[in-house]
């Protein structure tokens, strides 16, 4: 298939198959006491002498604020990519399949952003609100850069979202409304993800030596960014830990390890299929996001 035909393949998908959050999901269920909100394994502190000291009831807290975090973070990320859309659309033909696949994918995501919060209000979730500067950055990318930049950006956090949301679906003891939640954002992030790729196969087949380390730079930075937005030292007080301070430094730095060291498998192979990593980007990738290159 060309260009074209594949992109007509995932409009067609999406007008025929189209998954709605209130059917698909079972917000009926309640919480049982044995079912946890996030996989230990992506819980912050897990695997630190400290999380052990943990009542039972601060591990699942933990993890309960945590994915509240992180859900919060990714439906922000995808109202700052609306925005862009919103933008972006108006500039080209009504007829070309980008414009109409966009129009499927703004659908899509403001499905995904109301179905966000709704699960955080299942979960009695209390989001913390991104920082002045995570507003500034996020906003001026959306407003001011071109739009291979924002659309190698988004491909970065919509890859992070993928693989945050294998680890919740796997997750046997995961409450189900997550593992649903997770579901449909898969599957529906997955033609976004296809789509994207393709659209930026424009701008990376052409790219050379300083263009390839720029989207490296692009990608790491997204990654970067959209982690800082998931632990907060906020979240230690409100579960009750009086060393707050101390538990937030060492779960950050812990979680960043963990995350380098099994989160970052599908962005790397893609900036490995661009050819973005080599002695200008390397070492960035293994200082900045503590993993091996």
């Amino acid at each position: 298939m060309n260009y074209t035909e594949q992109i007509e393949r995932l409009i067609k998908i999406s007008r025929e198959k189209p998954l709605l959050p209130e059917n698909f999901i079972p917000w009926d269920v309640p919480v049982r006491i044995d079912e946890e909100f996030l996989p230990q394994q992506l819980v912050s502190l897990h695997g630190m002498p400290e999380y052990e000291q943990l009542s039972a009831l601060q591990k699942r807290d933990l993890g309960r604020h945590e994915v509240v975090q992180v859900m919060y973070s990714y439906a922000w990320s995808e109202g700052l990519f609306c925005m862009f859309m919103n933008r972006y659309i108006l500039t080209i033909k009504t007829q070309s399949v980008e414009y109409r696949f966009l129009l499927r994918e703004l659908i899509e995501e403001f499905r995904h952003m109301e179905m966000f919060n709704k699960a955080i209000e299942q979960m009695n979730g209390d989001a913390i609100l991104p920082s002045r500067a995570h507003k500034f950055l996020g906003l001026s990318t959306v407003r001011f850069f071109p739009p291979d930049v924002v659309f190698i950006s988004c491909l970065a956090v919509e890859m992070m979202a993928d693989q945050y949301g294998e680890h919740l679906r796997k997750g046997e003891t995961i409450y189900p409304v997550l593992r649903k939640v997770s579901e449909l954002h898969n599957i529906e992030e997955a033609r976004h993800i296809v789509f994207t790729k393709l659209f930026l196969k424009k701008y990376t087949s052409k790219a050379g030596f300083i263009k390839r380390c720029m989207y490296s730079y692009i990608i790491l930075m997204n990654i970067y960014f959209m982690r800082s937005l998931y632990v907060k030292k906020e979240i230690f007080e409100r579960i009750g830990c009086i060393n707050s301070d101390v538990l937030y430094n060492k779960a950050v730095k812990n979680y960043n390890r963990k995350f380098g060291a099994n989160g970052l498998d599908d962005i790397k192979a893609f900036v490995t299929e661009i050819n973005g990593f080599n002695r200008a980007t390397k070492w960035a990738w293994r200082i900045f996001l503590k993993t091996k290159i």
